[in-house]
Parts: C-alpha cells; sequence; structure tokens
C-alpha cells in the first residue's frame, strides 16, 4: 500500500458558486459525458465524480475547497466531472446509492468529501476494487484502491489563536464549532493553544451549534449569527470558527459588530459571496482540501494511485493561515508572531494539542 503525506503546493482559486439546490443525486455538474482522455493520454474512464459534505456547492468554506481541486484537475488534464449535492438529514444509505452512481458511470476517482462518507466508501470501494476512491477527513479505512484525505487541523488553528490573541484589543476572543465531535475539537485545541501561548490569561468563549450534523450545525448561517452575537456580546472580539456553511453567519455578525472574524478551510475574504464583510475577516485557517482533491486525480491520471493515509500538515502546505486582508498584513507585529510559531511548529518545537 503506497502513502504519500505531500499536497500539491499550486495555489487553488475557489470558483464562485451559487449554492445549488439539495438533493438526493442532484447533479449539480455533468460534463464531458463520454469516456475521457487525458492529456497525457494514460488515462481512461469518464471523468471525477464528488459526492459533497453537508452544506453543499456554495458554502465557501469545506466544500467549496472541493470543487476548486475538481475544476482544476478537470481543466488541466482535460476530463469531465460530475459533482452530486447532499440531502438534508440523509442516510448512509443515501450516501452508498450516490457512490456507486458515480462509480457504476465509470468515473475514477470517486471522492466523498466529509468523514460521514466513511461507512458508503468502505462499502463502495469493496464492490469497485478497480476504481480509486477518496475520503476527506476520515483515516480508517485499510482498502488498497482508497486513499484517506486527513489534515493537521489543529496546526493552522494555532497560527489562528495566535493571530487572534495578537490582534484583540480585550484579551477576550471566541470559538465557535459547527457540531460537537472530536474532528471540530482538534480546531479548537490548536486555537487555545495558540491563544495562550501569546496570553496565559486570555479569555476565550467556545461553543458548538449542534450535538449533531444532522441538527444543521454545519449548514445553518443563523445559527453561526446568533453564537456570535452571544460572543461579541459577552465581550470577545475576535470570533473563530470551523462551522461550514453556518460559519457564514459568524462573519456576518462579527462584520455588523465590527469586531474581527477568523474563517477556515477555504480564504474566506476572497470569497465573493462574503465580499461586503471581508475587511472584518482577520484571516483564515486553511486546509488544502483542494489540493488534496487534485492530488488524487493526478495520481489516477498518471497510473499510480494514492492510497493508504495522506495527510497535510504545515510542512507540505496542506494547512496554513491565509493572509490576504491588508489590513491583516499592517498588523507587522501579528504577522511577525504567526511566521514566529509556524516555524516552531514545523521545526518541532511546538506540538499542537489535539484534545
Amino acid at each position: 500500500m503506497s502513502r504519500r503525506t505531500r499536497f500539491s503546493r499550486a495555489a487553488v482559486t475557489v470558483a464562485v458558486v451559487a449554492l445549488a439546490a439539495a438533493g438526493c443525486g442532484k447533479s449539480s455538474t455533468d460534463s464531458k459525458s463520454s469516456d475521457s482522455e487525458s492529456s497525457s493520454g494514460t488515462y481512461s474512464g469518464k471523468g471525477i465524480g464528488l459526492a459533497y459534505d453537508i452544506g453543499g456547492k456554495g458554502d465557501q468554506s469545506f466544500n467549496d475547497a472541493a470543487y476548486a481541486g475538481f475544476q482544476k484537475a478537470e481543466k488541466e488534464f482535460k476530463l469531465g466531472g460530475q459533482d452530486i449535492e447532499p440531502q438534508d438529514g440523509e442516510s448512509d444509505a443515501d450516501k452508498v446509492q450516490r457512490l456507486t452512481q458515480l462509480a457504476q458511470a465509470g468515473y475514477n476517482p470517486v471522492i466523498g468529501v466529509g468523514f460521514a462518507y466513511a461507512p458508503a466508501v468502505k462499502e463502495v470501494a469493496a464492490k469497485f476494487p478497480k476504481i480509486t476512491f477518496g475520503i476527506i477527513d476520515d483515516e480508517q479505512i485499510q482498502a488498497k484502491n482508497v486513499a484517506d484525505m486527513v489534515f493537521h487541523e489543529e496546526q493552522a488553528s494555532y497560527l489562528a489563536g495566535v493571530a487572534a490573541a495578537k490582534a484583540s484589543k480585550k484579551a477576550h476572543i471566541g470559538f465557535i464549532g459547527g457540531v460537537d465531535i472530536p474532528l471540530i475539537h482538534k480546531f479548537e485545541a490548536g486555537y487555545v493553544q495558540g491563544a495562550k501561548s501569546v496570553n496565559p490569561s486570555i479569555k476565550i468563549e467556545s461553543q458548538y451549534l449542534t450535538e449533531t450534523a444532522q441538527e444543521g450545525g454545519f449548514s445553518s448561517p443563523d445559527k453561526g449569527k446568533d453564537a456570535a452575537g452571544g460572543q461579541i456580546e459577552a465581550g470577545a472580539d475576535v470570533l473563530y470558527h470551523a462551522a461550514g456553511l453556518s460559519g457564514q453567519g459568524v462573519i456576518t455578525e462579527a462584520a455588523a459588530k465590527k469586531v474581527w472574524a477568523i474563517g477556515v478551510d477555504s480564504d474566506q475574504y476572497n470569497q465573493s459571496a462574503l465580499k461586503a464583510y471581508k475587511d472584518y475577516v482577520l484571516g483564515s485557517a486553511l486546509k488544502n482540501v483542494g489540493g488534496a482533491v487534485y492530488d488524487l486525480v493526478k495520481s489516477v491520471v498518471d497510473g499510480k494511485p494514492l492510497s493508504g493515509v495522506v495527510r497535510g500538515s504545515l510542512s507540505n502546505d496542506g494547512v496554513g493561515f491565509a493572509d490576504s486582508n491588508p489590513k491583516y498584513k499592517a498588523m507587522t507585529d501579528v504577522v511577525a508572531a504567526v511566521d514566529k510559531a509556524k516555524k516552531a511548529i514545523i521545526d518541532g518545537t511546538v506540538k499542537v494539542n489535539t484534545k
């Protein structure tokens, strides 16, 4: 079983897209329906199959990052592709049906965006051993035709915590997680550790929007807005979210109250849907989901499919901290602190907590 731990360093720009209507089997892209041949001439198949997580395309965050990698690979390798939206309140059986649909149609690779696809990927990959499957944010599947694409989210979150603590004028910041699960605990753990490395006595508000994803923690901007409003009222002047589509509510409320927000997964300063609020996006804790998608497609096109655990970290540009906002760049003390923290994590001086 091959293992690779390096992500593409190529920048992936997230395309601006409207939020597509959700529905089981709802396709938002279906191009080049006949078999595709890549520019290298070594790939035969229908193209790329991508199945979105809760929130779907248009979340300006996690799913859109995956779509950016999908688009880049389609264009560069001259492939077709189909991406399919999730259904509200769907079951594992719905996910199995979606992945089976893509595999039966001849798409290769087939990628499930999000840990919720783990049971479905495990089941469907066993039925289609000649097709490469990818899953993002889960590393439990042990199969020769599955790539488990995971990240050191806590490292990027540590940098977010350093930035938040340095930028706060009140020594009071906040964290808003979409769902109370171990994956999102990693974001909180890194954020808290990073902030306390700057100011051990800093006050940190922490809140999870829901106990389960089915309750809308990753897909409800109104829940994010309400949580942000409460933390701002309590005194926090920098808010970091790890809440998918719900994070849009965090950012809009932060902008309305003129405090800083820190985005997640994608560079949310540069998202067109958030253009009106971008001046209040201090930065974003990046997770190179687009690079992971692109690299998996490239490996299949090259005839050397990735499998096993593929992990993104600060050392291989799999995670990072976006500095697109000129106002952030002007805060030279904040930038210097974040850069110093990044170096310390990469060289092993700082070990970031995951709990």
